[in-house]
């Protein structure tokens, strides 16, 4: 497989506006009550049974009538507009074990749940246990109320599974990174190759347990004809703290600032106001995520909390080399290989619906 840096428009279902997705809704995925009954009796044997997370397969929980629609979820992120959202789960009548339970059986029949941080968490997060806001370089995104900078995650796709809602605010935004690219190689031709190069990624920001501060990894990847993008550039400017990471350069910085202009502009970026018990199924490769800033109820059993995973996908998509948070270990091991990990009781889905309240403060 070669590389290429052809400087030619993405075309596709990849290549979205908001403004057009928004009156469509196509993207929606309403489960019928089929669908709903298998998930919640499947559900439901899987709190019984409390297997342990880092080695139940998808083969010990089959989904047979769901298999259709999982395989439509997995060609939206594949080879359609990057996302789907999944909705029709009635949660009011749920616990947050069997919610979680649902949740991280669809994970197991798109993929391979990752770790997410260094205590091997297979279900992570995103509440706000903390009053910081994104200006402190020890706050971390997922435990904030700050609104955030579209950016991509650690892991082929993520998926965030909404309990529940804030009281104002948090909506859930995607945007294109084939469109963004598009709309860089029409106004400054000049300066899109160098999103072809790589750029230093601060890592610490991202997890106070990573090994090195730094990593590195173009913006955009075509190889063999197939687009992808993986950006942040909250993380590329915080790379910039560290004396031993080398300088942006003019045009570096120039077309950084361009890229979040061009996310931010009217009609690019796709909102979702997320319901209890929506699931949203995101390709990282093909569209980047983030959130508006929102206020929370006062009482912590209303807050605003998503649950996250991350997987590993078995789609075969070429990359360029070093592309994306190549320095995470995205393999099936990963979830086996706790070794050295103290067993905080966070591998049963019953304790891994609630957020370790120690994070974020």
């Amino acid at each position: 497989m070669t590389v290429t840096t052809d400087l030619s428009p993405v075309t596709g279902p990849a290549a979205w506006r908001g403004d057009q997705l928004q009156h469509e809704k196509t993207w929606i995925y309403q489960l019928n009550e089929a669908e709903i009954a298998e998930l919640e009796t499947v559900g439901r044997k899987f709190v019984e049974d409390d297997p342990d997370l880092r080695t139940v397969t998808r083969a010990d929980y089959p989904l047979p009538v769901c298999a259709p629609a999982v395989e439509q979820w997995a060609n939206d992120m594949d080879r359609g507009r990057g996302f789907v959202l999944i909705r029709g789960l009635k949660t009011e009548l749920y616990s947050d074990a069997l919610s979680g339970a649902i949740f991280y059986l669809t994970g197991l029949h798109l993929g391979v749940p990752m770790k997410q941080n260094e205590l091997a968490d297979l279900i992570d997060h995103v509440i706000a246990t903390s009053t910081k806001t994104m200006d402190d370089p020890s706050a971390l995104s997922s435990r904030v109320a700050d609104k955030l900078v579209f950016h991509s995650d650690s892991s082929d796709a993520v998926a965030l599974f909404c309990l529940r809602p804030a009281k104002e605010g948090g909506a859930s935004s995607l945007v294109s990174g084939a469109q963004i690219y598009n709309e860089i190689l029409q106004r400054r031709p000049d300066l899109a190759p160098l999103l072809h190069e790589p750029f230093y990624f601060d890592w610490y920001k991202q997890d106070h347990d990573a090994p090195e501060k730094t990593y590195t990894s173009p913006i955009v990847s075509i190889k063999d004809g197939v687009f992808s993008m993986y950006a942040g550039s909250t993380y590329i400017f915080t790379a910039q703290d560290y004396p031993e990471t080398p300088r942006l350069t003019e045009q570096q910085i120039e077309v950084i600032k361009l890229f979040d202009e061009i996310t931010y502009e009217p009609g690019m970026a796709l909102d979702m106001d997320f319901q209890p018990g929506d699931i949203q199924w995101v390709s990282n490769y093909a569209a980047l995520h983030s959130r508006t800033a929102f206020v929370d109820y006062p009482q912590y059993g209303r807050k605003r909390h998503l649950l996250r995973l991350w997987l590993k996908r078995d789609s075969d998509r070429p990359l360029v080399d070093k592309f994306g948070k190549h320095v995470v270990k995205a393999r099936e091991e990963d979830r086996e290989d706790t070794s050295g990990v103290e067993d905080l009781g966070q591998f049963s889905v019953k304790t891994a619906v609630v957020p370790r309240m120690d994070w974020g403060l």
